[in-house]
């Protein structure tokens, strides 16, 4: 996707075009361990995914090291297996995507929709209400407790829809920083 830029001055070039150049130069010789930083700025979304796609099957055909450094949360979901989190020079976190989430996330998010209004205070013995709008609740329950909450709800409220969820990352990753605990 990159051979119409080939022949564009760089001054002329826009900071996503240059960002997929230096990418397609960082590759020429195949190297086994890859920095990048903020792979992903400067591209809009479409170009994002892209990116990460692209950086997803690079890793996994080269067998490729890759250190990311990235502001942007859906790069850490999409491509990490570990996750370093460092505050000026310490690490507060060093491990895999999952233990980041098991420990700085203690519960889950249940979203439903009702079918109708009932007496919906009921729902408030089952976790902590986040938003209670009908038709729209949103509960925050514990992670070991989540599928039983939900089998409740579902027993007891006539909902159209409803979905567990982990809390959004940039949360975790607030707490990380929040919490400064060292590993």
């Amino acid at each position: 996707e990159v051979g119409s830029l080939l022949t564009i001055q760089v001054r002329r070039l826009s900071l996503g075009q240059r960002m997929r150049l230096e990418l397609v130069a960082a590759l020429l010789h195949k190297p086994r361990v890859l920095f990048l930083d903020e792979p992903t700025i400067g591209l809009d979304l479409i170009g994002q995914q892209k990116m990460r796609d692209f950086i997803y099957e690079y890793n996994k055909k080269n067998q490729a090291t890759v250190l990311l450094s990235s502001h942007n949360m859906d790069n850490l979901v999409n491509l990490a297996r570990r996750v370093i989190v460092i505050d000026d020079g310490r690490i507060l976190f060093d491990g895999i995507f999952g233990e980041l989430v098991e420990r700085f996330a203690k519960e889950k998010v249940i979203k439903l929709f009702l079918a109708q209004e009932g007496d919906i205070k009921k729902i408030e013995t089952i976790g902590t209400v986040k938003k209670l709008t009908f038709p729209e609740v949103i509960l925050s329950v514990p992670r070991s407790t989540a599928a039983v909450a939900a089998a409740e709800i579902l027993q007891n409220f006539p909902v159209n829809d409803l979905t567990i969820e982990e809390i959004p990352i940039e949360e975790v990753i607030r707490r990380v920083f929040k919490g400064g605990l060292a590993r």
